[in-house]
């Protein structure tokens, strides 16, 4: 089974965002990016990286409970793409830290926490995938 699994990383918005500053995306349409940011702003390090994306893909699908097991087994039978394709990183100008258990924070890219995190030695600096090639 393939994962998209991190642990004690930072990934910064991405080098080409034209963000300045974080924002939350827009609601009401569904979005990859309106949940994820649901899920993760409010709820730091509850959510693991495959839990996130296979959860928004669920959500996406409209697949039920019931079948979410097989599905998922199907789902990472192959490579999906990581967090660093997330719009949240890309394009709203969040961060994302993985703790040790691989567990994800949103922190907005000009926080103190950010700034922290890129200083520290034991954690793993990654920027998110640019937009344009």
């Amino acid at each position: 089974m393939h994962t998209t699994h991190y642990t004690d990383t930072l990934i910064l918005p991405a080098p080409d965002t034209r963000a300045v500053a974080a924002t939350a995306p827009p609601s009401g349409k569904g979005s990859v990016a309106e949940l994820q940011y649901e899920r993760l702003s409010g709820e730091d390090y509850r959510w693991t990286s495959d839990d996130l994306i296979f959860d928004v893909y669920c959500q996406r699908k409209d697949i039920a409970e019931v079948d979410r097991a097989a599905e998922r087994e199907r789902f990472f039978s192959t490579g999906q793409p990581c967090l660093r394709t997330s719009p949240l990183a890309k394009t709203y100008g969040w961060a994302l830290h993985f703790d040790s258990d691989g567990r994800i924070a949103l922190l907005p890219m000009d926080s103190t926490r950010v700034a922290e995190l890129e200083a520290d030695p034991t954690v793993t600096v990654r920027a998110a995938m640019k937009s344009s090639r």
